[in-house]
């Protein structure tokens, strides 16, 4: 039938541990949304899915349109910036508290059943 080999990570087992742990997968939590790599590019995305989000754009490229300029254009950009930059900073808080906290639970002290 199915079974399973498992193999302690201390002492003697150490080397064969860390041969083996190279094929699978780890089994550690992780709920954040970005890195940093992908911030950025990804909040903007998220951002703009939202249709207050894309109104404001729309008026600032509308702005941008000789015929049709009402304001100055910068002063049609501080909404949509301000309302951009402030929500980035509230994503980027909340998934950093997520990130502290999946290293918490990941490095949590773990009791292993034994006959």
């Amino acid at each position: 039938g199915k079974h399973r080999i498992v193999i302690p990570c201390l002492g003697r087992f150490k080397e064969e541990y860390e041969k083996v742990s190279k094929l699978y997968m780890n089994n550690r939590i992780r709920t954040t949304r970005y890195t940093l790599l992908n911030f950025l590019p990804r909040n903007l995305f998220e951002q703009f899915h939202r249709v207050a989000n894309l109104y404001f754009l729309f008026l600032v490229v509308l702005n941008w349109v000789p015929l049709v300029e009402a304001f100055q254009k910068e002063i049609t950009m501080l909404p949509l910036i301000g309302v951009l930059t402030i929500i980035a900073v509230k994503d980027g808080l909340e998934d950093y508290s997520r990130y502290k906290m999946d290293k918490q639970i990941n490095n949590l002290v773990t009791k292993v059943y034994s006959r």
